[in-house]
């Protein structure tokens, strides 16, 4: 099963494609953020996150989307506008005929870490101990119009294919969020088909 997995985001929205094959382990196959300007038109900024959402469906073909579910933080200000970013991610998600899964971030951190309280380092900690993540990521300056091929001839599995490679990328917390909701979906999928 292939998942695109979202952390929702306004400013930053954390995204990886994630594979489980029968009887191997997770993959990651791309992780990123979508990045949007403070100075853009609020329509301007959704229409991003939207067209970010929409090129790693086309690229990937994932069969579902797994997202987390909208939690009230202390800034209220930005609950409208991540509000929001989730909906532009959903109806491309309906657009693309995915199942879409929602998680709570207690739900994630229970799944990843085994402690539904768990802070952003114990997460981060358990997501690279439970899924192998690239020292190199494909290049990518992570934003939306630019993204890695991970396979230049899409009739090529993922394993077998080759991608331009960029040292030294750091992955963002956003990322490893939205790995930690893939990683989330899998294990629930897992569960539910045995």
């Amino acid at each position: 099963m292939r998942i695109l997995a979202i952390d929702p985001g306004y400013e930053r929205l954390g995204i990886a494609v994630l594979e489980k094959l029968p009887k191997q382990k997770e993959t990651l196959l791309y992780s990123s953020c979508v990045r949007t300007a403070k100075e853009l038109p609020h329509a301007e900024r959704l229409l991003k996150i939207a067209d970010g959402v929409r090129k790693v469906i086309d690229e990937f073909e994932p069969e579902a989307c797994a997202l987390e579910t909208l939690f009230l933080a202390v800034n209220q200000k930005t609950v409208m506008p991540v509000a929001e970013a989730r909906g532009a991610v959903l109806v491309e998600a309906a657009r693309a005929g995915l199942r879409v899964y929602e998680y709570s971030p207690p739900q994630i951190k229970i799944a990843v870490t085994g402690y539904g309280k768990s802070d952003k380092a114990q997460v981060i900690e358990m997501v690279k101990k439970l899924i192998t993540i690239p020292d190199k990521q494909p290049s990518s300056d992570s934003e939306v119009g630019v993204l890695p091929l991970l396979r230049e001839n899409k009739s090529l599995p993922p394993k077998t294919a080759s991608a331009p490679f960029k040292k030294g990328r750091i992955r963002l917390d956003d990322e490893y969020d939205a790995i930690a909701v893939g990683l989330t979906c899998l294990a629930s999928e897992r569960v539910n088909n045995k």
